[in-house]
């Protein structure tokens, strides 16, 4: 039988390959565990000077000072934070770009919008859980009402009379009003806005009657002396108006909150995942960050990868029947 003998240079050939993979797969881990080794992009969805812009950046400061390397926040607003989701999902999986992932774009969108170009579940990376914001109800002085079960009965009295605004369709602003309306079987009118700014001169104007907006913005309103502030829509009154009930105390069931994770595109590598994850735990339970985020109206919300992952599918199963009976959709 003929001896088959391969080429002194195929058996180097293949040899060096045999040594190579293991020495490349050894490289590609020493970069995961060494990350960050170069500053990091963190995407934010909306606008510099809104409270997620704050938030984020908050975040992102106390994770520079963490890790030595800078989390340079870069905002990419649009089409109600799709425009940056859209960035997020792709960018390289390599952990050096990372993003926002709020409740308008990883919960709300995907009934809100007949197409997007992304798809929540499927391209992205979830990472962890950063704030819960809740939203606060105030009604202009003018109108009279001074509690909720007061608000419901003028309501009932006065189907389709009062207003609220919102910075928007499809906003927790708006899905605030419309889950209020629904579940207190009243007709309330909403009108949307270009945001949260020209909606509260409008209020304060009286040309509307009342607005769930951040609480940040409601309690500066509150301090100006012309709005009641009747309820907050977390399920724990805010340690920032603890005076203010909330609106579960007369509607049990009754929750809305903004939030704000961090996520990547689809494939980040899971040991980058899960430090950064670590450090996000690090990063809330500092004592800077929580004085920081309670200045702002906003908890620390830490959870854990699965914990968030499940919490995101969640929260879509639980906003879309409210945007779908607020009708809400855009085609």
């Amino acid at each position: 039988m003929k001896k088959f003998i391969l080429p002194r240079r195929r058996v180097l050939t293949l040899a060096g390959g045999a040594f190579a993979a293991p020495m490349l797969a050894s490289g590609v881990a020493r970069a995961v565990d060494a990350w960050p080794t170069k500053p990091v992009k963190y995407i934010n969805l909306f606008p510099a000077g809104g409270p997620t812009d704050v938030l984020s950046r908050i975040a992102c400061q106390k994770l520079t000072e963490l890790t030595g390397q800078q989390f340079v926040v870069e905002n990419k607003g649009g089409s109600g934070g799709n425009v940056g989701a859209d960035a997020i999902a792709h960018s390289p999986p390599d952990g050096y770009t990372i993003g926002l992932m709020s409740v308008a774009s990883h919960a709300i969108a995907t009934t809100l919008y007949a197409k997007l170009p992304f798809n929540a579940d499927k391209d992205f990376t979830p990472v962890g859980m950063l704030w819960s914001l809740p939203n606060l109800l105030i009604v202009r002085k003018s109108l009279g009402p001074k509690t909720v079960p007061e608000l419901i009965a003028m309501a009932k009295a006065k189907p389709g009379k009062i207003s609220y605004a919102s910075s928007g369709s499809g906003t927790t602003v708006h899905l605030s009003g419309a889950l209020f309306a629904a579940m207190a079987k009243i007709d309330i009118l909403h009108v949307p806005y270009r945001g949260s700014a020209p909606a509260t001169q409008d209020l304060l104007a009286d040309q509307v009657d009342m607005i769930f907006d951040n609480i940040p913005g409601s309690l500066a309103q509150m301090a100006g002396g012309k709005v009641w502030g009747l309820a907050v829509t977390g399920t724990e009154p805010s340690p920032m108006a603890p005076q203010v009930p909330t609106m579960a105390s007369f509607l049990p069931g009754y929750e809305i909150n903004s939030w704000g994770g961090i996520c990547g595109p689809a494939g980040m590598p899971q040991p980058i995942v899960d430090k950064l994850n670590a450090l996000t735990k690090q990063a809330l339970e500092s004592d800077d960050v929580k004085k920081a985020y309670l200045k702002n109206g906003a908890t620390p919300f830490y959870k854990d990868v699965a914990g968030t992952i499940a919490y995101r599918r969640a929260e879509e199963a639980r906003f879309a029947p409210i945007v779908k009976a607020a009708g809400a959709r855009v085609d």
